[in-house]
């Protein structure tokens, strides 16, 4: 069962299955779904900016996340699950970056940054204009 977005124990030994997992939808056609023309293009950029990064090839995680890489992570209570390395999702409110250890280990990066919030393990911009694309890229390169 997922219950606030976190996997539970159903018998406390059987865990529930993973709702986001890789598809084999076309991210391409996902961002061309995105209504706003301006966010569209910050998407695109998004893109390459991560493919540059992580050098690896995006894929749709779900209905709305896009990730790069494969990764496998092993929790403390021992559950493991297959997750993408680094990866975003263009919501409607803003952009949700999903990058390791961008939000408590890069502090002197994120002041540079410019307009942001963060949430947990996430960070979020509204538009790559409110940023510096230069540290945004300096902070993926760190999360790797």
């Amino acid at each position: 069962m997922i219950r606030n977005g976190r996997q539970q124990p159903i018998d406390g030994k059987h865990m529930a299955e993973l709702k986001t997992k890789k598809t084999e939808l076309s991210v391409e056609a996902f961002i061309l779904t995105i209504p706003e023309e301006q966010k569209r293009k910050d998407a695109l950029e998004i893109l390459k900016l991560m493919e540059k990064v992580t050098k690896a090839k995006a894929k749709m995680w779900g209905s709305a996340i896009i990730g790069f890489g494969d990764t496998r992570l092993k929790y403390e209570s021992g559950r493991e699950l297959d997750w993408f390395v680094m990866g975003f999702s263009p919501r409607k409110q803003n952009f949700a970056f999903y990058i390791p250890g961008a939000v408590e280990k890069q502090p002197a990066l994120l002041k540079k940054l410019g307009k942001y919030k963060t949430g947990k393990g996430c960070l979020y911009i509204n538009k790559l204009e409110e940023v510096d694309t230069t540290v945004l890229k300096e902070i993926m390169e760190k999360g790797l």
